[in-house]
């Protein structure tokens, strides 16, 4: 008889592609293994091989669900304008710096039919987001949409990337302020 899944399966997992995640951004998914992976998280390989049968579905799990998340989080907040997308993009950025920096830097080692559905999840919250600056400016089109987008994205990213915890603005002052930033120069384009 086969054994049966877990209670706390689902639980082991999250676990799993947190450390994973931590452990791939700080050695770069090309020099990490699944030995080292399984040692960051304090399993047997044994273990780890359980759940991924190799690093790149591993990534590809960690990815999956990082983007599914942030998908989930941006088209419920489409409704609230640019203001509450921004936050709410922030706010899901917290505590996923790891997979976000994987998001940025290791999709690419995915082969093509992983990325796939990545990419796709990816083009949603490009979507959502030119949705949300069409809204503050009618007309917006083709590149100068496309270059917007990507520049909110990258003033998002300031915060993942140069923002230290404990200095400066916290998350939702730093909304703020991106969404006042966005808005004016969405007025002078």
């Amino acid at each position: 008889m086969p054994r049966g899944i877990a209670r706390d399966h689902a639980e082991k997992r999250t676990a799993l592609r947190k450390g994973a995640a931590e452990y791939f951004a700080r050695h770069g998914f090309d020099r990490a293994s699944m030995t080292g992976a399984a040692r960051h998280c304090g399993i047997s390989k044994a273990l780890i091989y359980h759940y991924h049968d190799s690093k790149e579905a591993l990534l590809f799990d960690i990815l999956e669900a990082h983007l599914s998340h942030l998908v989930t989080v941006v088209e419920a907040a489409a409704d609230q304008g640019l203001g509450g997308l921004i936050g709410a993009i922030l706010a899901a950025y917290e505590d996923a710096d790891a997979e976000h920096k994987l998001q940025l830097e290791a999709l690419a080692a995915l082969p093509p039919e992983m990325q796939a559905p990545l990419i796709a999840a990816q083009r949603r919250l490009v979507q959502v987001m030119a949705d949300a600056l069409r809204a503050e400016r009618p007309g917006l089109e083709g590149d100068r949409l496309r270059a917007l987008v990507m520049t909110v994205f990258g003033i998002l990213n300031w915060f993942y990337m140069w923002h230290r915890p404990g200095k400066g603005l916290d998350r939702g002052a730093y909304a703020a302020l991106a969404t006042e930033f966005v808005k004016g120069g969405l007025r002078r384009v």
